[in-house]
Parts: structure tokens; sequence; C-alpha cells
């Protein structure tokens, strides 16, 4: 079993993510200064930040904790980054390693992102030509959403399938998600079958989303987070806050007078 200065990489879809077959781009990792003419609203961060991005093939970085340590318990960490890229440092690995050195097993999920320019230098024309134009922007995330969420989904799959492997309760694998992250999760929340039923969610600071709400009659348990000093995830926290209350399942929703991250 892997300690807490290991880890190791799970493909999702062996036999090729659905939906995507005939993507060819390479994933790459890339540390991106951000343009300072996006708006702050759609990034996670006002530095750079270590990003992935072409991911055609997603996967799973498990990090598990020493088996003396271990809760038995599992999250799945989506990162944020607008469905164009993936925080995977900041909003992944150091996520997983601190629940991982408090006993969690985490697993980082790369999740399909939309395709993006190769070179450097051309991500950053390009991602200013995105963003700026912010309803182009919302519809490329929409188009790329429902892929996404079908790896969260099938990222809880994989963890449950290997559960006694991992030293991990079946009954216990949540999924977390940062931003457009939290657009996975929260789907998971939505859409899962029996197998990807995820065990509690919590999207943070979520981004928008291209779908509506949908309880499920044994909707998992739900935690929220936001800043009040950002209102896109506000608006989008509120009414799935609601949503749930309403249909009478367990809901936590956090919100802070100010916070650094704003969505992305």
């Amino acid at each position: 079993m892997l300690t807490s200065e290991q880890s190791t990489v799970i493909r999702l879809w062996p036999d090729g993510a659905p939906g995507s077959e005939n993507w060819s781009q390479q994933e790459q990792e890339t540390y991106l200064p951000l343009p300072s003419n996006i708006p702050e609203t759609y990034l996670p961060l006002p530095f750079d930040i270590k990003i992935a991005r072409n991911i055609a093939q997603p996967t799973l970085t498990a990090f598990l904790p020493d088996p003396s340590a271990a809760t038995g318990t599992a999250v799945i960490i989506c990162p944020g980054g607008t469905f164009n890229f993936l925080s995977i440092e900041l909003e992944g690995t150091e996520v997983a390693r601190w629940l991982c050195a408090r006993g969690v097993a985490a697993f980082v999920l790369k999740y399909r992102v939309a395709q993006t320019e190769v070179r450097d230098e051309d991500l950053i024309k390009q991602l200013q030509e995105r963003f700026t134009n912010l309803t182009n922007l919302m519809g490329l995330m929409q188009q790329t959403e429902p892929l996404a969420i079908a790896d969260g989904l099938q990222a809880i799959k994989v963890v449950r399938r290997r559960a006694t492997e991992w030293g991990i309760a079946p009954e216990r694998i949540g999924i977390l998600g940062f931003s457009s992250g939290g657009v996975v999760a929260s789907g998971a929340a939505m859409q899962y079958d029996e197998e990807s039923r995820p065990n509690f969610v919590a999207p943070i600071y979520l981004a928008p989303s291209g779908r509506g709400i949908t309880v499920p009659a044994d909707a998992p348990p739900l935690f929220l987070l936001a800043a009040s000093n950002d209102p896109m995830a506000v608006g989008t926290s509120l009414p799935l806050y609601s949503a749930w209350k309403d249909a009478g399942h367990p809901v936590e929703l956090h919100l802070y007078a100010q916070g650094v991250m704003a969505s992305g």
C-alpha cells in the first residue's frame, strides 16, 4: 500500500473516454501567468499557477495515507479552471496531501477540458480572447461540462470498485470540487447511478452550470462554501442549498465575508 509520500496514476477509461474518442491532444502542464485583462471573477488566483491542460485521457492520482492513520474515508478532488485547464497543484495535489496527512485517501481527478494551444505564448493569447467574450466562454464551458461530469462519476466507480485494495470503506467515498470542479462535483450529486453515488459532496466556490437543479430522492449530503465577495459563486450556491433543503436532505452552506478565491 502507498504511503502519504507516494502517489500513483489510474486511467479512468482504459478503452477510451466516451464522447471524445477522436481527441488527439497531448496533456501538458504549464505555469500560467494570468493576464491582467482577464476578469478575476473567472480565475482562481491573481498570480502564476501550475495548470494541467489538453486532457483527453482522464486519470486519478491516488494519495493514500499510512494504514496506521487511515480513516477509511476517500475524497475525489476536482480542480477548477473554467473547463479550459485545471489548477492542478493549488486545487489538486496540495489539497490531496493535506487530506492524506489526516488519514483520508485522496484522489486528484484530471477530467476532460477544452482543447487549448500547444505553445504557452499562444495559450495566453487564446485565453485572453476566450475570457474577453464571456458569452462564448460560457458556451464553451457548457459543451465540456457533460464530459467532465461523466469523468467525475466514473472516478467514484473506480474508487468504489477498488475500495478494499486501498483500505477504503465503500460507503465513505465523497467528491469535492473547486469552481468548475464544483460543477463536476454537484453534477455527480444529481446524475449518479447505484454504483457512482457519492456518499457526500462538497462544491467549493461553485461556478455557473449549463444544467438545472435536480434533487434525487436519495440525494447525498451536500456541503457548500463560498465568499460573499464572489457574487457568481454565491449566486450558484444559494439555489443549490435551497433545493437540497426544501427536499429535506442534509445540506450546509458556509459564506465567508471575503475570500481570495473566485470562480474559475
